[in-house]
């Protein structure tokens, strides 16, 4: 054993002077990589960060697509027969809910919806001169704010008809929010 520790410290004395710059050039290689190591740590702490965020706005953005995004109605007015006419405009009441998706007939949230806030937007009217029956739909795609309030008016002196076929519809539902 003292003859391998003896040769050992013999071949390093020989050696020296190029172990001695192996050495110098290895701790500058070292001190190269520590601060490289340092650069790419503060990097990956703000990647990590900015994760972080994307997750929470992925995570509030999904909420808000389960919680209120859902929004679809189909009703029908009565089965009643005729309603009206009446001697001022009137709100129709649809008793007849086939779809309420969201429970929302009015806005729930900021949109483009498949129908104006309380601003009379189209007005439909057939005499029917034979008496036959006329029919005829009509959509419209409006931006809404939350909270804007949905109906349909009858106006005054005017007469509509539904029965059990469900000739008196209203739907609507929310295209995408904004």
């Amino acid at each position: 054993m003292r003859v391998a520790f003896g040769l050992l410290v013999l071949l390093l004395g020989l050696c020296g002077n190029e172990l001695r710059d192996m050495v110098v050039m290895l701790k500058v290689y070292v001190q190269m990589l520590q601060h490289d190591n340092s650069e790419m740590a503060g990097r990956l702490t703000s990647s990590e960060r900015e994760l972080l965020d994307s997750m929470k706005r992925i995570d509030k953005l999904e909420n808000l697509n389960k919680a209120n995004t859902k929004v679809a109605f189909y009703t029908a007015l009565t089965d009643a027969g005729y309603v009206g006419p009446f001697t001022t405009d009137t709100t129709l009441k649809f008793s007849k809910v086939f779809t309420n998706i969201g429970n929302a007939y009015n806005a729930g949230l900021m949109g483009v919806y498949v129908y104006k806030n309380n601003q009379k937007i189209m007005f439909n009217v057939e005499w029917k001169e034979d008496q036959l029956y006329k029919y005829f739909t009509n959509s419209v795609i409006l931006e809404l704010m939350a909270r804007d309030e949905i109906h349909l008016a009858l106006p005054a002196t005017h007469v509509l008809y539904d029965d059990g076929s469900n000739q008196s519809t209203f739907s609507g539902a929310l295209l995408f929010p904004l």
